[in-house]
């Protein structure tokens, strides 16, 4: 498939928004006429042409609302939230947090907008967690306690990415959906100064302790779906919280780190392994010196982990990983992704699904199929259609 991008990041994040239109979250001419505007590499480009493309469907949804025409103004604040939170991912290559807390926030609350005259019996919750709270919402699909999917993001993912990652087609299937913001997620991250953690047991347990108190929650029917980064977190989860009746890990991850320091010179690798953090830290002050690009990545990447140190965020991110006795935990059955050309964390799927204990099933994707890529971003349709297959014969429907 010919790139759209030059520049891998723009490519893959264009992909991501013509995949989305599977879910109704873009429309297909909206984002060929937005990137035929931006200029290969550009982050000023892309914030701009993505920001005018949102703010225009924002304003047409209000004048529909007016009008009374709830749904289209429903369906153009839905794309109007993926546009903005698209915009936001090169906001680091322009002015930074602020403008990414900006965009995000225009995101927001383009979400909820869609999701308040979307038609969908919903609610939003606040998760108990850790002595405060993590936000969510939980999408009802008809009455009475009903089987649940729990829809867990990535490190950079959004509701609206979540609606089309899983959310829609569970609904249109007969689940209840639960969408959360985990800690380093979302309006965990950008309102409340949650940071990423390994263990994400703590957060799976309170969100399950959550639902099964719910009298429209069938508690013995839980399922999750962990997506990206997920594909971390939902393995490491599941090996201590057994409440589960089935999961997925799209991609299956054994070691987050792998990312990180696979771009690492050898000589920057000896001073994290060695332990020496000032020196460390001032070759990475002085690598993103002289590279805009690089300055934002790093800094949009470790945001997160809520760390000043760039040695302290690389350490973190080391307790990110699967040991042996973590993987020999996990007894719920596991649906494990492998795309071809996963750029993330390539092999790791496969490696996860061959160290795995218990029922497990290993589902590849192709470049034929067009569904190669990480979390195959331009095959909506086949990825949910393989994924709820199988969550269907794992968690029956009534």
């Amino acid at each position: 498939m010919q790139p759209l991008f030059k520049d891998e990041s723009f490519d893959f994040l264009a992909r991501i928004a013509l995949g989305a239109t599977s879910a109704r979250c873009a429309d297909v001419g909206e984002v060929l006429a937005t990137i035929d505007g931006i200029r290969d590499g550009d982050a000023g480009d892309w914030v701009r042409c993505w920001r005018a493309t949102a703010e225009r469907l924002e304003g047409e949804a209000t004048i529909r609302f007016a009008a009374g025409h709830r749904r289209s103004a429903a369906a153009a604040w839905l794309r109007a939230s993926k546009y903005h939170e698209t915009a936001s991912a090169a906001a680091y290559g322009v002015a930074g947090p602020d403008l990414f807390a900006e965009l995000w926030e225009a995101h927001r609350r383009c979400w909820d907008a869609f999701l308040e005259h979307g038609g969908r019996p919903h609610e939003a919750v606040e998760i108990p967690y850790a002595g405060t709270t993590l936000p969510g919402y939980l999408v009802r699909s008809g009455e009475g306690p009903r089987r649940t999917l729990i829809l867990n993001n990535g490190s950079d993912g959004s509701m609206v990415d979540m609606w089309g990652g899983g959310a829609l087609d569970a609904l249109e299937r007969g689940w209840n959906v639960l969408l959360f913001d985990g800690p380093g997620q979302g309006a965990a991250l950008v309102r409340q100064r949650l940071w990423f953690r390994p263990d994400w047991e703590a957060v799976i347990t309170p969100v399950v302790d959550f639902l099964v108190a719910r009298d429209d929650v069938d508690a013995a029917r839980l399922a999750i779906v962990g997506v990206s980064q997920g594909g971390y977190w939902v393995p490491r989860a599941l090996a201590f919280e057994h409440r589960l009746a089935a999961g997925v890990a799209d991609p299956g991850v054994v070691d987050v780190s792998i990312t990180m320091l696979g771009g690492l010179p050898r000589s920057m690798l000896k001073l994290l392994m060695a332990g020496d953090r000032a020196a460390f830290d001032r070759d990475v002050a002085w690598g993103t010196r002289f590279s805009r690009k690089r300055a934002a990545l790093v800094a949009f990447r470790f945001h997160p982990y809520g760390l000043d140190s760039a040695y302290d965020v690389y350490h973190r991110a080391m307790e990110f990983r699967l040991t042996d006795d973590v993987i020999a935990r996990i007894a719920t059955p596991l649906l494990v992704t492998d795309p071809e050309d996963e750029r993330f964390w390539p092999g790791q799927a496969e490696d996860l699904y061959r160290r795995l204990p218990g029922r497990k099933k290993l589902l590849p994707f192709t470049a034929a199929e067009g569904a190669n890529l990480h979390c195959e971003p331009m095959a909506g349709c086949l990825r949910n259609e393989r994924v709820f297959d199988w969550l269907d014969e794992k968690v029956p429907a009534d």
